[in-house]
C-alpha cells in the first residue's frame, strides 16, 4: 500500500474514545453554531429586533449536541423553552429559527411562536414548550404511539432541573416505567431554577436518583460540559429504548453562563462573577477542540475556518430574518382549526 493511501486510511480510522472524527467535527460544529447563534440573538434582542421572553443556551451546548447526536432522523425531540440550540442541532435551519425569533413569516411557526415555541415536524422536532414540565407527558404519549404502532423510534425529551419537583415529572415517569415506553429523559441541571439554587429547594439534589422510584427506569448522571460523555450516555439509553422499549433518565450536570433570560442580568444577584468565571474554565467547546487538537484530529486553522463559516451562516440568518415579511392581520386566523389543512371551511368567513 502506498504511503498516501496509508495516510488516507489512517485518517478514516482516526477517532477519540471510539467516536469517528467525522462525528466529532459534526458535534463541534453544532456547539459552535449554537454559541454564535445565541450571541447574535442577544445582540438582536438588545437592539429591539426580538421581543418577548428569550432564554439563551450559552454554556450548555454539549448537552444538545451530544444527546441529539445519538439519534436517528426518524426519532423525536421535545424540549422546554430554552430551545434554540436543540432546534438547530436537530436540523431546523438557522434562517427559520432566527426568523421565528424576529416574529416573521419565514420562521418555524410563521412568527406565531417566538423564542419559546420552536417547532418543525419535518425533522420530528416536537417543539419548545413554555409551561414548565408539561411536555414530559407529551413525550410519553409519543413513546406510547411508537410502541402501539410497533416502531423502533425513540423519544428524547429535555427539561430543566426545577421540573423534577413538579407533578408532570412523576406522572410521566410512572407512565413510561409502567408501560415500558422508548423515552429518554434528559434533565439539564444547570444548578439554578431561574435564580434559585437547586440545593435550596431539592431534598434530594442528586436528581438522577429520582427515577429509581419507578421500577423499569434506568438512570445515570453525566458531565454535561463534556459532549462526548453526553453522547455516550445517550447512545446507551437510545440503544436500550430501541431494543427493549424501556426508558432512561439522564442527569446532565451543566452550567449556563448568562442569566435565566434576557431580562435577567448577566450573573444575577444569586451567584458571583467569580463562580461564573470558574465554570467557564470547563467550556464545552474549548474542551472538545483542545482534545481533538491533542489527538491530531483538528488543527487551529481548521477550527478558525469552521468558526468563520458558522459566523457567516448566522449573519445570513439575521439578514434573512430582517427581510422576511411581518405577519399580516389575516394570520391571526391561520392554523386555528385542523380542517384548514384539509381544504375545509374557511374559518375567517365563518367568523365574519
Amino acid at each position: 500500500m502506498a504511503k498516501a493511501e496509508e495516510e488516507i486510511m489512517g485518517a478514516e480510522r482516526a477517532d477519540l474514545q471510539g467516536i469517528p472524527r467525522e462525528k466529532l467535527l459534526e458535534m463541534l460544529r453544532w456547539m459552535v453554531l449554537s454559541r454564535r447563534f445565541e450571541e447574535k440573538t442577544a445582540e438582536a434582542y438588545q437592539s429591539g429586533k426580538i421581543g418577548g421572553f428569550c432564554h439563551l443556551y450559552i454554556g450548555q451546548e454539549a448537552v444538545a449536541a451530544g444527546a441529539i447526536g445519538a439519534l436517528r432522523e426518524d426519532d423525536y425531540v421535545f424540549t422546554a423553552y430554552r430551545d434554540h440550540a436543540q432546534a438547530l442541532v436537530r436540523g431546523v435551519s438557522s434562517d427559520a429559527v432566527m426568523a421565528e425569533l424576529f416574529g416573521r413569516i419565514g420562521g418555524t411557526s410563521r412568527g406565531a411562536g417566538g423564542s419559546m415555541h420552536m417547532f418543525d415536524s419535518e425533522v420530528n422536532f416536537m417543539g419548545g414548550h413554555g409551561i414548565v414540565g408539561t411536555h414530559l407527558p407529551l413525550a410519553a404519549g409519543v413513546g406510547y404511539a411508537i410502541k402501539y404502532r410497533g416502531g423502533d423510534q425513540v423519544v428524547l425529551c429535555f427539561f430543566g432541573d426545577s421540573v423534577v419537583n413538579g407533578g408532570p415529572f412523576h406522572e410521566a415517569f410512572n407512565m413510561v416505567a409502567k408501560w415500558e415506553l422508548p423515552v429518554v429523559y434528559v434533565v439539564e441541571n444547570n444548578s439554578y431554577g431561574m435564580g434559585t439554587d437547586i440545593d435550596r429547594v431539592a431534598a434530594v439534589d442528586q436528581l438522577f436518583t429520582r427515577a429509581c422510584a419507578y421500577e423499569g427506569n434506568r438512570a445515570e448522571q453525566v458531565d454535561g460540559m463534556d459532549v462526548l460523555a453526553v453522547y455516550e450516555a445517550t447512545n446507551r439509553a437510545v440503544k436500550r429504548a430501541r431494543e427493549t422499549s424501556r426508558p432512561t433518565f439522564i442527569e446532565a450536570r451543566t452550567y449556563r453562563y448568562l442569566g435565566h433570560s434576557m431580562s435577567d442580568p448577566a450573573h444575577g444577584t444569586y451567584r458571583t462573577r467569580e463562580e461564573v468565571q470558574a465554570e467557564r474554565k470547563n467550556d464545552p467547546i474549548n474542551s472538545l477542540a483542545a482534545r481533538m487538537e491533542e489527538g491530531g484530529l483538528l488543527t487551529d486553522e481548521e477550527y478558525k475556518a469552521l468558526d468563520a463559516e458558522v459566523i457567516a451562516e448566522v449573519e445570513r440568518a439575521a439578514r434573512f430574518a430582517e427581510s422576511s415579511p411581518v405577519p399580516g392581520p389575516d394570520e391571526i386566523y391561520s392554523h386555528v382549526y385542523a380542517d384548514e389543512f384539509r381544504g375545509g371551511l374557511d374559518r375567517r368567513d365563518a367568523w365574519r
